[in-house]
């Protein structure tokens, strides 16, 4: 049976920390930036952690499972 595959998109938005938590970071961020405030956008900058009931979905396109 061949190996199994990680998604390549999966692979390049998140990064698994210490304790086995994914990371992930915010969207809205890239463009469009003028309209947006300073805090928003500073808020925006520092990533987060991915929420429990999506965790299982990401780790199975991470085949962490």
């Amino acid at each position: 049976m061949p190996k199994m595959k990680t998604k390549s998109s999966a692979k390049k938005r998140f990064k698994l920390t210490g304790t086995g938590k994914i990371k992930r970071k915010h969207a809205f961020k890239s463009h469009i930036l003028t309209k947006k405030s300073k805090k928003r956008k500073l808020a925006l900058t520092h990533a987060t952690l991915v929420h429990e009931n999506d965790e299982n979905n990401i780790k199975q396109q991470l085949r962490l499972k």
